[in-house]
């Protein structure tokens, strides 16, 4: 005789479309809830600050009015747009800030890994926290301060041009000439960020293990070959993580030391997306061309970003996602 079960009206029987997974991770959430707590505060800042005011892309396809509001003002689609790609200055500023983020990721990218590497080799303590102190400085700087620097040792009466005068040379106008804008740029960006950017390869080469460069030692290896097949591939997925970011960032240069380092004298090798937006939108008040220019820029970072992520997954096996 066959009996039936009677399932009850409060017991849910879990159906083949609800696995168990979503059940074992809703209770390992709450198992952990502390954790996920933690991360609150992170998670409701992102959201006030950068994902409610993406909403205001939209004055990008607009032409923008303040006494109408983002939803008042009139649509006018792309013509902001066309209007930058045509404008004479588009080639010129794109070529200016892919120029100086190139060479920015081409000569800041790779040093303070090789600085990294040298740090890591040397075996006086004393002397190696005293050239880690000296080289981590310069970053506790502020742009303003730098730019300063940069303005009185550059100066046609400075340092620098004191010391061409002594050997019989002509003073050189360093910031009004727009061929000495890129290398200023870039060789201050140097020496103010490579020591703090070597904290992070420093710290991972920490965790390499003396054991294995012992074993090296013993099989004859040179400081040359345990850098080369010991230290270099314990910190590669650290450096193909900061390489996506880097790219990532390519269009979005600084925009503070561009623009007070700019004189009317070198504006064209210095004008780049970044300072062009904040004196189109702020300056002139030209709020819907600004918010395209600045879109078109976001895009680009965006499509570089994904190509050397997806780029850096299959040659190492290391992305961001």
């Amino acid at each position: 005789m066959e009996t039936k079960v009677k399932t009850l009206p409060w017991r849910r029987t879990r159906t083949k479309s609800e696995p168990k997974v979503k059940r074992s991770s809703k209770k390992k959430i709450w198992q952990n809830y502390e954790l996920y707590l933690f991360l609150l505060p992170t998670i409701i800042y992102f959201i006030i600050f950068h994902y409610i005011p993406m909403y205001g892309i939209l004055i990008a396809f607009q032409d923008y009015m303040p006494t109408q509001g983002v939803w008042g003002s009139p649509w006018v689609g792309f013509e902001h747009f066309i209007r930058f790609f045509n404008s004479f200055q588009f080639w010129n500023l794109l070529e200016n800030t892919l120029e100086l983020s190139f060479l920015q990721l081409l000569f800041g990218f790779p040093l303070p890994i090789i600085v990294a590497l040298l740090l890591n080799q040397l075996r006086n303590q004393k002397y190696k926290k005293f050239v880690q102190t000296v080289i981590y400085a310069p970053h506790f700087i502020s742009v303003v301060v730098l730019v300063g620097m940069v303005y009185v040792f550059f100066s046609p009466n400075g340092l620098i041009n004191n010391f061409i005068m002594i050997f019989g040379g002509d003073p050189i106008y360093f910031m009004s000439e727009a061929s000495w804008f890129k290398p200023l740029y870039i060789s201050s960006g140097l020496w103010q960020e490579t020591g703090w950017a070597a904290i992070i390869y420093l710290a991972a080469l920490a965790g390499v293990s003396p054991e294995v460069h012992e074993a090296a030692i013993m099989d004859g290896a040179s400081k040359m070959q345990r850098i080369r097949h010991v230290d270099i591939p314990a910190i590669m997925p650290t450096a193909m993580i900061l390489l996506v970011l880097s790219v990532g960032n390519l269009m979005n240069i600084g925009f503070e030391k561009a623009y007070l380092m700019q004189t009317p004298l070198n504006v064209s090798a210095g004008e780049i997306i970044p300072t062009y937006v904040y004196k189109v939108g702020l300056q002139s008040a030209q709020y819907s061309f600004a918010a395209a220019v600045g879109l078109f820029n976001a895009v680009i970072n965006f499509i570089l970003l994904w190509a050397v992520n997806r780029a850096a997954k299959k040659l190492s096996g290391s992305g961001l996602w």
